[in-house]
This record gives C-alpha cells, sequence and structure tokens, in this order.
C-alpha cells in the first residue's frame, strides 16, 4: 500500500491479497538461494500477472536478493531497481519479463520443457528426482492471463508434454479494471484444466464465509502438486483482492490505483499496525524472513554434492554444459555447414532445413521445431527424435521425452513465448517456424525476446509474394518493415542458399538479440561471389559493375536479388556501369562503421535504386531523394508466382527503367544523337 501510495500509481489490491501465497512460495516452498540468483539447479518463480509486480519485489526484499527497502520506495521511478512491471536482466531474482498478459504463463511452460530437456541432455539416465537436473517450476497467473488466448495454446501444450515439474497458482479473486469478472468471463477454469490433462487443486480463503487465509492448505495444495510428477498442476486459489482494505477491497478500484491516504490508514488499524508508519518493517520480522538465506545455502549446499558427484563421474558431460550455459560455441563448429554449388537452383527454405541438418551433430544446443509446418518450413532435423511423452509420438514423429524435434500445433503465440523461456532457462538455443505472415500471431513474444535481449530463432518461410497460389492472406506485404521496426530483433532476408548458410552462422554467433529468417518457397539461383562476412556485415557488394566507378547501385534483399542482378545486365548492355548490392540484415548493415557503409554504398552514387517485395517503408533512408524503390503498396493476389512478379512490376526491365528515373533525377541520363 505505501509504495504505490508513494508513486501515485501501481496495482496494490493483488499483491496484497497474494502476499500470503507468494511469502509461502518463497519461505517454504521453492528451492533457491537469495545469494545465488543464478544457481543453476535452483526453482524458477515466474509472476504472470506482472502488473502485480509487488508481489515479487517485496519477496525479493524480505528473502535477501538484494533490493533494499528504498528500493521499494521508489517503485515506479526513473532508474529504480522495481520498474512498474519486473524485468529480466535489470532486477536480481527476476527470471523473465512480464507484464503483456499470458506471456509469463507461456515463459514458465518453455522453462519446464527446457529442464526437461536438459536433463536428457546432460544426466539422462538418473532416476526421477535424483537427478541434480530436477528442479520445479512455479507461475502465478491472474484472471487476465487466463483470460488472454495464449493461455490456452500454452496451457494445452503443458497437458499434451505432461510436464509434471511445473505448477500454476491462480489468484482467482474475481475482479479485474472493469471491476467483476462477471460481465464477461463465465467459464469453469478448473475444468478446462482438467480438460488439458492438468492436475487440479482449488483452495478456498472464501468457503467458511469469512475471510481465512488459510496458508496450511495453500501449502499441502502446493506440496501435492510438487509430489505429481506426470501431470502440470494447476491450484485455484480463491481470493479477496485488497484484502482487508475496508472499503475497496473487493473492487475495481483497488486493482490499478493508489487507495489514498485515508483507506491506507483504515486498513493499518485494521491489521494492528501504526496509521500513520509508512514503510513498517520491524527488525525482527525482517530477521525471521532473511532465514530464507540461510536455509537456501544449506540446501544449495545439499545440491552441491550430488552435482560434484555428477561432474566427476561424467567429465565430458560436464564441459559440455559449463561451454552451453556460458553459450560458446564449439570449436570449429562452423565447418559443418553445408555449401552449395553456384549455378544450382533451391529455395532458402529447404537451404534452411539442410543447415539444420548439417549443425545437429554439433550444436548439441540447437533444438526447435514449428507450428505444424514442418515439411514447409523445413524445421525438422533429419533422423532427430521428437520432444514428446512417448504415447503421444507418431509413426510420422516418433520421440521421447527427452527429445529435439518440437511440435507446437498450429499455436504461433504461444510458440513465441515458450521460445522465450527456454532461452530464459538456461544455455540452449531454441528455434520455432511459420509462415512470414503469421509472424503477426507471433509479435508480442518477439517484442518480448527483444526487449530481453533472448537468442532466439524465427525461421519464417513463404516470406513474400513468391508463395504464389495461397494469395493475399497468406502473402506478407508490409510484414519486414514492421518486424523491422522492432528495436533489437535482427530481420535476415538472404538471397540464396550460400546465403542462408551464412546467416544462420551470423544468427548463431550472437548471443545477446533475436533473429528471424524471412525464407522463399520458391527456389532461387545461387550465385557466385556471395560472402559469409558481407552477410554478416548485413550488406555487401554482389556484382561490381564491369567497367569503371558505379553509376547506379541496385540495392536488393532475399528473392529480388535475383532481379537486382537481371537489371544489372540490363543496364550495362546499354552502357551504364552497375553495381549490385544484397543486403541480407538491414540492422547488421547499420551497426557497421560509417568507413565500411561507404565502401558499400559510396555518397558520391547517388543514383540508386532498391527493390524488395514488399512495402517501401524504409529504403529511402538507403536510397536517398534521387533513389528509386521499386516494392509493392498493395496486397498480392492468388496466381502462380512468376505472374504475380510480372503483373505487379517486380522485373528486371522495370528496376532498370527504375534506375534510368534516378538517374534522370541527377541529369545524368544521355540521348543519342538522331539527326537534324
Amino acid at each position: 500500500m505505501d509504495a504505490v501510495e508513494k508513486a501515485g500509481s501501481g496495482h496494490p489490491g493483488t499483491a496484497m491479497s497474494l502476499a500470503p501465497a507468494a511469502y509461502l512460495l518463497f519461505q517454504r516452498t521453492m528451492r533457491h538461494d537469495p545469494t545465488d540468483p543464478t544457481w543453476i539447479g535452483r526453482d524458477r518463480f515466474v509472476l504472470s500477472c506482472g502488473h502485480s509486480s509487488l508481489t515479487l519485489y517485496i519477496q525479493l526484499y524480505l528473502s535477501g536478493y538484494g533490493l533494499t527497502l528504498d528500493d521499494l520506495k521508489r517503485l515506479r521511478q526513473w532508474d529504480s531497481l522495481t520498474p512498474g512491471h519486473p524485468e529480466h536482466g535489470h532486477t536480481a531474482g527476476v527470471e523473465t519479463t512480464t507484464g503483456p498478459l499470458g506471456q509469463g504463463l507461456g515463459n514458465a511452460v518453455g522453462m519446464a520443457m527446457a529442464a526437461r530437456r536438459e536433463r536428457g541432455l546432460f544426466d539422462p539416465d538418473a532416476a526421477p528426482g535424483a537427478s541434480p537436473f530436477d528442479h520445479h517450476i512455479w507461475c502465478m497467473v491472474s484472471d487476465g492471463d487466463i483470460e488472454e488466448g495464449i493461455s490456452h495454446e500454452v496451457s494445452a501444450i503443458a497437458g499434451h508434454q505432461k510436464l509434471g515439474n511445473l505448477t500454476v497458482v491462480y489468484d482467482d479473486n474475481h475482479i479485474s479494471i472493469e471491476d467483476d469478472t462477471l460481465i464477461a468471463k463465465s467459464e469453469d477454469v478448473v475444468k478446462r484444466y482438467e480438460a488439458y490433462g492438468w492436475h487440479t487443486v482449488s483452495v478456498d480463503w472464501t468457503e467458511t464465509g469469512d475471510y481465512v487465509e488459510d496458508v496450511r492448505a495453500l501449502h499441502a495444495a502446493l506440496e501435492e502438486a510438487r509430489a505429481e510428477t506426470d501431470r502440470p498442476s494447476f491450484i485455484r486459489l480463491r481470493t479477496i483482492i485488497g484484502w482487508p482494505a475496508p472499503n475497496k477491497q473487493n473492487t475495481g478500484k483497488i486493482h490499478g490505483s493508489a487507495l489514498g491516504a485515508e483507506e491506507v490508514a483504515a486498513t493499518k488499524r485494521i491489521m494492528g499496525m501504526d496509521p500513520d508508519a509508512g514503510f513498517d518493517v520491524p527488525a525482527e520480522v525482517l530477521e525471521h524472513a532473511r532465514a530464507a538465506a540461510r536455509r537456501g545455502r544449506e540446501a544449495r549446499a545439499e545440491w552441491d554434492v550430488a552435482y560434484a558427484a555428477w561432474r566427476e563421474a561424467n567429465p565430458e558431460r560436464a564441459a559440455e554444459l559449463d561451454r552451453i550455459s556460458r553459450r560458446e560455441l564449439p570449436a570449429g563448429w562452423a565447418e559443418a555447414l553445408p555449401s552449395f554449388e553456384a549455378g544450382a537452383s533451391m529455395a532458402t527454405r529447404k537451404a534452411s532445413g539442410e543447415v539444420l541438418g548439417a549443425l545437429a551433430p554439433v550444436l548439441p544446443e540447437l533444438w526447435g521445431g514449428s507450428a505444424d509446418l514442418a515439411e514447409s518450413n523445413n524445421t525438422t532435423m533429419k533422423g532427430e527424435p521428437s520432444f514428446v511423452p512417448e504415447e503421444h509420438q507418431t509413426k510420422e514423429f516418433p520421440g521421447n521425452r527427452y527429445g529435439r524435434t518440437l511440435h507446437f500445433g498450429i499455436r504461433e503465440h504461444g510458440m513465441g513465448a515458450i521460445l522465450n523461456g527456454i532461452a530464459l532457462h538456461g544455455g540452449t538455443r531454441p528455434y520455432g517456424g511459420t509462415f512470414l505472415v503469421f509472424s503477426d500471431y507471433m509479435r508480442p513474444s518477439v517484442r518480448l525476446a527483444a526487449l530481453m535481449k533472448l537468442p532466439v530463432t524465427y525461421v519464417w518461410t513463404h516470406d513474400s509474394i513468391g508463395l504464389g497460389e495461397d494469395g493475399p492472406t497468406h502473402q506478407p506485404i508490409e510484414h519486414l518493415w514492421a518486424l523491422r521496426a522492432i528495436p533489437g530483433l535482427d530481420v535476415v532476408r538472404p538471397a540464396d542458399a550460400n546465403e542462408t548458410a551464412y546467416a544462420w552462422k551470423a544468427v548463431l554467433e550472437h548471443t545477446d538479440r533475436p533473429a528471424a529468417l524471412a525464407l522463399t518457397r520458391q527456389n532461387l539461383p545461387v550465385f557466385e561471389g556471395t560472402s559469409a562476412d558481407g552477410v554478416a556485415r548485413g550488406g555487401y557488394v554482389l556484382r561490381e559493375a564491369s567497367f569503371g566507378l558505379p553509376q547506379v547501385i541496385l540495392i536488393a534483399t532475399g528473392s529480388e536479388v535475383e532481379i537486382a542482378v537481371g537489371a544489372s545486365e540490363l543496364l550495362e548492355g546499354q552502357g551504364i556501369a552497375t553495381r549490385v548490392v544484397s543486403m541480407p540484415c538491414v540492422e547488421w548493415f547499420a551497426g557497421q562503421d560509417t568507413a565500411y557503409r561507404q565502401t558499400v554504398l559510396p555518397s558520391g552514387v547517388k543514383a540508386r535504386v532498391a527493390v524488395e517485395a514488399g512495402v517501401p517503408l524504409g529504403w529511402r533512408e538507403f536510397v536517398g531523394e534521387a533513389g528509386e524503390i521499386v516494392g509493392l503498396d498493395h496486397f498480392g493476389a492468388s496466381a502462380p508466382y512468376k505472374t504475380l512478379y510480372e503483373q505487379f512490376g517486380l522485373t528486371a526491365e522495370r528496376v532498370a527503367a527504375a534506375a534510368k528515373a534516378s538517374l534522370a533525377k541527377l541529369g545524368q541520363d544521355k540521348g543519342e544523337t538522331t539527326g537534324n
């Protein structure tokens, strides 16, 4: 109450009613060591209802993670350790950035999946519960998390995967911003989770007619959940939001705004506290709570014995764990990358599949799959088992609980949040695929991956009108620049099979940001002169002018590089010296120093054309005022892809004409002598 009052804004109600549950988790239930928030043997806690950030911050303060009372006093202020919603990498003990509702639940599912995969990599033969890699994921969710559609996607996956290392506590307080949730929600949430295959328990603190915070009943439910190892557990906890505030409890008014001085004072009187004392934490209370650190160190010491024994018995696996935990790539790994013969023809999605197959033996940390589009996205590593309970494997996809190939079903949004959870949990490198147009379904998760600087890779295929007959609903037009607008996301659109291999290499060498591969359905020629260094720099000269200095520069990405090369041949046949620049990643190119960018796009050459099968937004920066942009400012159509390129003017002839138009703007076009 005091923190929100001082900040002048915030969400006090849920934090008030969840305080006993959070305290119970941090003091009695979770295995954690406040002196080492990154201990790999720790349980993970995810506060999916991130608006109730005080639920987490207060426990981090009480149990000794380094937050101080002054930090709580600076809730929601500039440069504080207690921002409005928890931020991963900003505050010790915060496992993930939450706030957009449902995302944390998806992250928790991803963490539970990662924990199982990592156990399979490092200690697959240990008896259940006997491995130093056995730990639990605890997650708190609100009505808002449960109502968001992403909760269905990730909860269905968790039930299907039988994630017995995951427990979700649902704060069923019947209140959201619009007051009583009955106005918009009436389903039986517990039955919904039973239908997913979860183990469910209900704890009702209102069942006696009075409000009784029965922490013993909740503790019993948490221990029951921990003991259930073959299914994820869902605990419905019926609370009253804002209890015991006398006037605002159980109302929408206490959800997202300060109580006001009078209500705060009245609540403190009910609790037997001094109404005039703010941020009052008696020394004996803090000393009692900080005993969590001592218990944590004791648990850690016990774990260390088992972990040391494991390392001694498994030196090769221990070395692999150390490398993967540091997100270091093994020596010589890139030698496994395939190369493709110039003059051949291959879709970049197929080349990506070849890359994944080649990397499978040398990068055990790399794993992933797609949203029911394995054959279309080429995301299945040949011969690798699926990650699925044995009873759910199929003839097409045999597998086991420690498998490698992920199957998300048609659940793009859930896939995105799960990938983030996997990346947050440890050092493994997840990827997930769908069609580029359906990146829209994933965007909130992609944005959070960028915000958290997570090395997640998106394999987005069918990247343009080049997918052809499926028509405008499946043809991404605005998506490339919409995704480039996300700070910290690398959007990579390779021009051919070799650029695709080089793109994967560059992506995997980055550990501090997500990347999106935009790949073609249609075959593209394999060019001479592609460059691994050039791709890693984001843009480079693929074709130099065959005579003299270039008069015009053609800039292209992906499948349109072929068009630019064709246009350069037309222009050079007419005596116009033409340079072709392949720019697979605008973000990487922008990150180069001025000198390099000048060698690729010299400022003295102002006649330029950018060509990309999408909206022209953003290319003006590269072509300048005198430049031309050949793209699409409308949706696609259903037809064979070559017909679409012709009808929409994405042709070598059109690009050559645009180059001449740019030259004409600069007064550099030249007529022919025709006589008097």
